[in-house]
């Protein structure tokens, strides 16, 4: 589902070239739950930028499904981006002055998705959520747990294969995050395929796999699992 061939990313600074990700390799099957863990920044959020299609890589090959997102322009990415993948981010970033349902059609407007079915699939998704009751209310109104489930009721809006979370749990209480994981469970035994950034490492040892990144360089395997039990 997700392949990365040697992937760097450099950004010119006032300092010089600051090479943040040094030829990277990863690949995600189709149906997998992945985190990636690591230390402030060891490029693990530049890793998902280039999933998404955020930011490019200075070079090197990036794959979604069966797209080759290093050959699209801007413009074709982000209407890629929002068919195709899902992003929740730690902030939750809902629209202040939309409704909750309001923020959840506007993936489904943007990419002209479920035409004269819109607010039907998004009270489903609420529902599916558990903000069946609060699809009128104002995110200023809802807690923050509930703010974060109708972020990802937004990011499931055009039933995308691909569903990224930027610390998704950053900002929520232990409970909140905790229902947070069920559903990104959930989602996963449903066929989604779920990347997830995270400095909870508590949280990342209860995921199937994880990936670690340091210093721009991505470590795989049994070790950096067995290490994140014990630290």
């Amino acid at each position: 589902m997700i392949k990365l061939e040697n992937v760097r990313k450099v950004y010119q600074t006032k300092g010089g070239p600051l090479e943040v990700l040094n030829g990277v390799d990863v690949e995600v099957d189709k149906g997998e739950f992945v985190a990636i863990v690591g230390p402030s920044g060891s490029g693990k959020s530049t890793l998902i930028n280039m999933i998404t299609g955020i930011d490019r890589p200075t070079s090197g090959e990036v794959y979604v499904g069966d797209k080759r997102l290093t050959n699209l322009s801007e413009n074709a990415v982000a209407k890629w981006r929002g068919k195709n993948v899902g992003v929740v981010f730690q902030f939750f970033q809902l629209l202040p002055t939309l409704t909750v349902i309001e923020n959840v059609l506007m993936p489904m407007n943007y990419a002209n998705t479920y035409t004269g079915q819109r607010r039907e699939r998004a009270m489903e998704l609420l529902d599916m959520v558990g903000l069946y009751d609060v699809a009128n209310k104002y995110p200023s109104q809802i807690s923050g747990g509930q703010q974060q489930r109708a972020a990802i009721a937004r990011a499931l809006a055009n039933d995308p294969e691909v569903i990224v979370g930027d610390e998704p749990t950053g900002n929520l209480d232990i409970i909140s995050a905790a229902l947070m994981f069920e559903l990104f469970e959930e989602l996963v035994e449903n066929g989604k395929t779920i990347v997830l950034v995270t400095h909870d490492r508590e949280l990342a040892g209860q995921v199937p796999r994880v990936i670690e990144v340091r210093d721009g360089y991505v470590l795989n395997g049994t070790e950096v699992d067995n290490r994140l039990v014990t630290r």
